[in-house]
């Protein structure tokens, strides 16, 4: 590439030439976020800059991975297991083609061995919800009954029928594609199995004549239902109770549907009741009992006594969930439970607080009314009560926000950073904001904006140093527009500031996650754009390659180490862990691994551990007592060196 001097130029020394090219190094370097092609370098000496020790010490390093043909995936759900593997889980992938098909897909990655193995998945767990269990393994619930249908799409009238069931001796189950006929003798079938409970039976004695009265009040479930064939003959707007094709008798009587219309009108994604566990050491599902109420889009939370509260979601009829059918799951029994009540939109944020209070920072995923449940709060389980938290700025943009519980899990702060408008709106904020959950009455305080301006599908990763790294997003909805952000950056809660971190080469916007591994280092995974250009007029395809960042601390020489730890604790414990160089390691945490869909990770927190001896061959650390601080569970050990520089973490699991 020729360079064109200008006369006034031409006689400059080779000196002064060095000293020029030295000054175009450190503006590139300063500005390492600009686009590939920085002036006269070109990309061939962006690339040399950004692959020079001094860069990566300073800013980080991204490497791109692309899988084998045949594992690649679309990465919509992730988890790190005890194991060092991550569970990556596509499900159908949003892709209508797998889901008739009946093609649904997980993978098992080791990122550091660089092994593949596709997993069975016996259900459709795209856009279920997650989490792992005190014994390691991992709960899936929920997932897609149905594709979404837009306005024009529907061919078959449809809509939600309750089934009812009259006889108080028996439940009664009807399978998928039973026929419900309406008086007119028009004909629709249920889109899935339904399982109707009998109906209550109620004896009143009157106490003055003794007289018996009986009262019985149906059982009912609901169920979509579709008409038999296509066309507008199908439409009724009006209420009718239908018949069950089959029935005779008293089953007649006592068993039949109640509808209030059935339409052409659009038809959104409907969730299942399925549940499952991961195991990591069989590598496979394990079937537990289904769900109360089916959910698409619902978020989970691990609590202080290892059960697990599931909220949210859209139903198996499409509605969204009304915020009285919370469930709670006990993994010791495997059973489901009823929850307290109340409504939050698709995929809130939900992170247990060290007072055992759940704290509802306000992002979500989007479904539901735009003026209900987007207010941010404490929730408390035991009496079902929810103190509202104030401050935040732009709180019209909360959807596809991101949230996190700051390092260390003690100081109760969680920040909030970006987001957008509800809905398909192209509004996004760079406004962060900070909640500290010791005050009587928390509010959000401002934190410094976020250096790449309005960000939504932001992901924020807890590192080792007690950082948080962020990367990724997009400035509009699912990155119309290319509107894709490639920057990343790192929050320190230290200074309440930014600094700039390398640039990743991926877009990422919906349906991406990004996690810590036990090594230090940040997977990113997955993008599912609408368009491909920015026109918005070609369909893109979703993101596949994968991108692992490499953070500064580790191209800062040599790291601490732990030679030996235990592989249990229990809260309240003194573990004792073997380093050659005890001396040298200025902190210790405890770091929950991620399980992350959709920008949403909840998992993550790092708990501080207080160093309470020190001898030649290592040193005692002291676990906290509180279960609702630090959850049963597995979890990394990283010890830091005074530059926050991190051991490969030691895995251990924490009881009560």
């Amino acid at each position: 590439m020729k360079v064109r001097l200008k006369a006034g130029n031409a006689g400059r020394s080779a000196r002064t030439r060095r000293f020029a090219m030295g000054s175009t190094i450190a503006l590139v370097v300063a500005s390492m976020n600009a686009p590939a092609v920085l002036g006269f370098a070109g990309s061939q000496y962006h690339h040399y800059v950004i692959n020079q020790a001094g860069y990566k010490a300073q800013y980080g390093h991204w490497q791109t991975v692309n899988f084998p043909t045949e594992f690649r995936i679309n990465a919509i759900h992730a988890t790190l297991l005890r194991t060092g593997k991550i569970l990556i889980i596509a499900g159908s992938g949003n892709d209508q083609n797998s889901f008739d098909a009946g093609t649904f897909k997980s993978l098992l990655w080791d990122p550091v061995k660089y092994t593949y193995k596709l997993v069975p998945t016996p259900k459709d767990m795209f856009c279920g919800g997650h989490t792992s269990l005190p014994d390691g393994q991992v709960l899936v619930a929920g997932g897609t009954l149905r594709y979404e249908a837009l306005d024009g799409a529907v061919k078959k009238a449809a809509g939600t029928m309750r089934v009812r069931n009259e006889n108080p001796d028996a439940p009664r189950t009807f399978p998928k594609g039973t026929t419900f006929t309406a008086p007119d003798g028009r004909e629709y079938l249920s889109t899935a199995d339904v399982t109707v409970p009998a109906a209550t039976k109620t004896v009143i004695t009157d106490p003055a004549t003794g007289a018996r009265k009986v009262t019985v009040t149906a059982g009912e479930q609901h169920v979509f239902a579709e008409a038999v064939a296509a066309g507008t003959a199908y439409v009724d707007q009006n209420p009718a109770q239908y018949t069950v094709k089959g029935l005779t008798g008293a089953d007649a009587r006592n068993l039949y549907g109640m509808s209030d219309k059935m339409t052409l009108d659009k038809q959104d994604f409907q969730g299942t009741r399925s549940a499952y566990e991961f195991n990591p050491d069989t590598e496979s599902y394990e079937q537990v009992p289904d769900m109360t109420y089916a959910r698409w889009y619902p978020t989970l939370t691990g609590l202080g006594n290892g059960n697990v509260v599931t909220v949210s979601g859209l139903d198996d009829t499409g509605q969204i969930l009304t915020g009285n059918d919370n469930e709670l799951f006990d993994p010791a029994t495997r059973t489901w439970s009823k929850a307290p009540d109340h409504y939050f939109p698709t995929y809130p944020s939900l992170f247990l607080t060290a007072a055992g209070k759940l704290f509802y920072s306000g992002s979500n995923a989007g479904y539901g009314p735009a003026d209900k449940g987007r207010t941010p709060g404490l929730w408390d389980l035991k009496d079902d009560s929810f103190q509202v938290v104030g401050g935040l700025s732009d709180p019209d943009q909360l959807e596809t926000s991101s949230s996190v519980l700051l390092p260390p899990a003690q100081a109760q702060k969680v920040m909030v950073l970006g987001g957008g408008g509800v809905g398909e709106s192209p509004a996004s904020t760079a406004r962060t904001g900070i909640a500290d959950l010791t005050a009587a009455q928390p509010v959000f305080t401002p934190g410094p904006d976020l250096p790449a301006g309005g960000t939504r599908y932001l992901n924020s990763v807890i590192l080792p140093d007690d950082t948080v790294f962020t990367t990724g997003g997009s400035s509009d909805y699912r990155g119309k527009h290319r509107s894709d952000l490639l920057k990343a950056q790192t929050y320190h809660p230290d200074t309440n500031s930014f600094t700039v971190a390398a640039a990743p080469t991926v877009g990422r916007d919906y349906h991406s996650e990004a996690l810590l591994l036990p090594d230090g280092r940040v997977v990113v995974l997955g993008s599912n754009p609408l368009f491909a250009d920015k026109a918005d007029t070609e369909p893109a395809t979703f993101e596949q390659r994968i991108e692992i960042y490499t953070p500064p601390y580790l191209f800062h020489g040599d790291r601490p180490q732990i030679t030996a730890a235990p592989d249990a604790a229990g809260l309240g414990n003194t573990i004792t862990v073997a380093s050659p160089h005890p001396e040298a390691i200025t902190t210790a945490k405890l770091i929950r691994p991620s399980s992350v869909t959709h920008a949403t990770d909840v998992e993550q927190r790092s708990v501080a551990l207080t160093i309470t001896t020190r001898t030649t061959g290592g040193l005692s650390l002291t676990l906290p007592t509180n279960p609702s601080l630090l959850p049963p569970g597995w979890y990394m050990l990283f010890a830091t060196d005074p530059n926050g520089t991190p051991s490969v973490a030691h895995w251990i699991q924490v009881s009560g």
